[in-house]
């Protein structure tokens, strides 16, 4: 077992505000916390459905939402929390969700691997495998026919690039040099499946060369590389140039699912990755240079504590979901179909 995954790469701060570290490493703290209390309201509370968490993984969501504006579009995965809140998704409004409310950000209607709210640009938390990565297309070309000068992007795991529609869109995508960014939230498993056992070559940001576009591999619990590589990405986009393909190497914690064991794994990797956590790493890095100190970056600890308990209580409030609700999603009161 290696000391450090051979992925690992230092954090430099130079050249990045105060104030974007310090949002980038909240916005990773909430959606940390608002998983790790979903794990527990799941345990003590009757809710509905399942999640998947993506302890670990937050830096690929902060890193790259980082780099968008607020219209860019974005798609996302089954595990799909950090992304959304990454976006800008409203945490009482996903909680309430959770619960399946009437307040909820997708009307109690689409629960924790539905998640979508189109006026952040986040167009859908997808359970099926891959199925962001062709609407993210289509979001681009989108952007191109109207000159919107947005961007489309998609955010899927390593087992989505052996998906047919990865290499269709991508080639597509290529071809008609839409202004796109594919991100491969690598965590090296998909399921309970180790990359090495179902890839021919697990470098897979060199798929990109088969599509005539660049392919990027970064540190992906570095939220600053990832954030500076998401950056070059968008910017590239942004002047017509296409696509470009971005590995972003994490690690998940815990199970692939709530209170899947993940037996599959060998405890001392789980250790080793627990040792590179996302937000210990900025959290370290910040103190280091001086541009925070233990009181301030503790005060930020709470103020995500806060939000999502307060999110907690507004979800608990709001109106359950009826069994009869999703009728007026499909027809209009004359009865034809809206």
């Amino acid at each position: 077992m290696q000391s450090t995954p051979e992925t690992i790469t230092p954090i430099e701060l130079d050249g990045l505000s105060r104030d974007l570290l310090l949002d980038m490493l909240y916005r990773m703290i909430l959606a940390r916390e608002f998983e790790e209390q979903l794990y527990y309201l799941f345990l003590t509370r009757t809710m509905p459905g399942t999640m998947h968490q993506a302890t670990g993984q937050e830096a690929v969501a902060v890193g790259v939402c980082s780099a968008l504006n607020p219209d860019d579009y974005l798609t996302s995965t089954h595990r799909g929390h950090a992304h959304c809140i990454a976006k800008g998704v409203p945490v009482n409004a996903m909680m309430a969700e959770m619960f399946a409310k009437r307040s909820g950000v997708c009307k109690g209607m689409g629960g924790s691997m539905h998640l979508c709210d189109f006026s952040k640009g986040m167009l859908g938390a997808l359970g099926i495998v891959g199925a962001g990565i062709p609407i993210a297309a289509g979001a681009a070309l989108s952007a191109r026919v109207r000159g919107s000068g947005q961007v489309g992007v998609s955010i899927f795991g390593d087992g989505a690039t052996n998906e047919g529609v990865f290499h269709e869109t991508l080639n597509m995508a290529a071809l008609w040099k839409l202004p796109a960014i594919f991100v491969i939230e690598n965590n090296q498993y998909a399921l309970s499946m180790k990359n090495t056992e179902s890839f021919a070559m697990t470098e897979l940001y060199k798929r990109a060369a088969a599509y005539n576009m660049p392919g990027i591999r970064v540190d992906g619990n570095n939220v600053v590389a990832v954030y500076q590589a998401a950056k070059q990405a968008v910017e590239r986009a942004r002047r017509g140039e296409g696509p470009t393909l971005l590995e972003c190497m994490t690690y998940r914690i815990r199970g692939h699912a709530r209170f899947e064991q993940s037996d599959y794994r060998d405890p001392a990797e789980v250790e080793l990755w627990k040792a590179y956590d996302p937000i210990l790493r900025l959290r370290t890095a910040l103190l280091e240079s001086g541009m925070a100190d233990e009181a301030g970056l503790d005060e930020i600890q709470a103020r995500a504590e806060s939000e999502i308990e307060a999110a907690i209580e507004y979800a608990e409030a709001g109106e359950d979901v009826q069994a009869d609700d999703f009728w007026q999603y499909i027809y209009d009161e004359e009865g034809i179909h809206a």
